[in-house]
């Protein structure tokens, strides 16, 4: 769950930062893990014509005023000891968990920003469909806390473009939260899932019976 420790910031950021708080378009939903992910619409996968490319990220983020990008955002969202903000938005110290491999980091450069739904993952599952807009949107996502997360470089590379059959996070104990993120992402983008995929997240709601899913339809 992000922290929003931002002590580090200064003062006319927080300002900035606070003003552009927005509240969100839609209501949010929280229904247990078994009917979120019975409510997931089924389709065949489809890569076809994908390119990274075409998911323009990082881009200026939430707030373009505070000089920036997406994924620097996130990491002083994210961050279990606010990093400070120098010019350009470098940041330096600071520490931040990441939940996959239930690690701390110390470095932002020892971490990667990754899309809960892979955008590959994204595009197979509907995406493709999409305009460069919305893709751009889903790419650099703030709306939701779970479609960006800060996770160890190595955890991020290791999971790729493959979704719940095919990898999970090394660290056992959060598969019930990871499956409610997961579900939760495909719900709010309206992106579908595969048979194996659906088999794979089935399983994991009858192993997590008391999780919930908590989600906001984007935009």
């Amino acid at each position: 769950m992000r922290t929003a420790l931002l002590r580090g910031l200064p003062a006319a950021l927080l300002t900035v930062l606070s003003l552009t708080t927005g509240t969100p378009a839609h209501a949010a939903e929280t229904v247990p893990l078994a009917q979120a992910v019975a409510s997931l619409p089924m389709a065949t996968e489809s890569r076809d014509g994908y390119t990274r490319d075409a998911f323009k990220h990082w881009n200026s983020g939430d707030n373009p005023a505070d000089g920036c990008t997406t994924r620097n955002e996130v990491l002083i969202t994210e961050a279990v000891e606010a990093p400070a903000v120098g010019p350009r938005c470098r940041l330096t110290g600071g520490s931040w968990w990441s939940y996959y491999d239930q690690t701390t980091v110390t470095s932002a450069s020892g971490l990667d920003i990754d899309h809960m739904v892979p955008l590959a993952e994204a595009w197979d599952s509907g995406a493709s469909a999409w305009t460069a807009q919305r893709r751009e949107a889903y790419a650099n996502d703030q709306g939701a806390e779970a479609s960006l997360v800060a996770v160890t470089a190595r955890s991020n590379r290791s999971k790729a473009d493959q979704d719940p059959a095919q990898w999970m996070p090394p660290a056992a104990d959060v598969h019930c939260r990871y499956a409610a993120e997961w579900t939760g992402t495909k719900l709010r983008w309206d992106l579908t899932v595969d048979d194996t995929e659906h088999a794979a997240l089935n399983d994991l709601a009858t192993a997590c019976p008391n999780q919930t899913v908590t989600y906001t339809p984007a935009p």
